[in-house]
């Protein structure tokens, strides 16, 4: 085999993107539980706290709506910012659905004797509900930069993923559809690198700039992923 390992991106790779048109009536929702109008709130939660939040600089979503609340000079009652963070869990939940043909993928990979890792920008409500989604028991080590402290592109993430799967960064083949520049990452690490883009999904350029320009090997779905393994 010419690898021991591969790992997966979760958002755009195992499942889909969390799609702008949920996204918007979640922070609609949060917004009004706790009292903040709506366009400081947007602002503050999807600009200016998200880098903060997926580093893990807020030890609870119920912080972050709190950081928001005191920034704004808004009354904060406990009560309200566990609602709003509820609201953020649930949604969370109800986009955190694989792709149809990952978890058979999955199982395919690791039936054929691969180690299988996961590496996510995510914030905690991810980590959170991590262990009650149907691939976690496939994953052998799931990353998480609320968790792991630091982000895509960063190769010190990459590196410990492989530290934990015991493998060697030249046998692991990661796959992701290019958010964060974590495909430059993976490489930088020493990783064989593979963009994933279904064709049905509508995507933010911005969000996934390396996209555009990537030279490197690609997939179309995570079922072609068996093909590059020769599975």
């Amino acid at each position: 085999m010419k690898y021991d390992a591969v790992i997966f991106d979760l958002y755009g790779t195992l499942v889909d993107n969390f799609p702008r048109e949920a996204f918007e009536p979640t922070v609609v929702e949060m917004a009004a539980c706790v009292g903040v109008p709506l366009p400081d709130f947007k602002r503050l939660w999807s600009v200016e706290t998200w880098p903060l939040r997926v580093v893990g600089h807020f030890p609870t979503t119920e912080a972050n709506i709190e950081h928001i609340c005191r920034t704004l000079e808004v009354p904060v009652d406990e009560a309200l910012l566990s609602r709003a963070a509820a609201i953020r869990l649930e949604a969370s939940r109800l986009h955190l659905i694989p792709r149809d043909d990952a978890i058979e993928t999955l199982m395919a990979i690791k039936a054929a004797g691969y180690k299988l890792g996961l590496i996510s920008d995510c914030s905690l409500e991810v980590a959170h509900l991590w262990p009650d989604l149907p691939f976690a028991s496939l994953i052998d080590v799931p990353l998480f930069s609320c968790t792991a402290k630091m982000r895509k592109p960063d190769p010190r993430l990459f590196l410990q993923a492989c530290e934990q799967l015991a493998v060697a960064p030249e046998r692991c083949l990661y796959i992701g559809d290019g958010g964060g520049r974590e495909l430059t990452g993976a490489r930088q690490a020493g990783m064989e690198a593979v963009l994933i883009r279904v064709p049905y999904e509508e995507v933010d350029e911005l969000a996934r700039e390396e996209a555009q320009q990537w030279n490197g090997p690609r997939v179309a779905a995570v079922k072609d992923v068996l093909a590059l393994l020769d599975l």
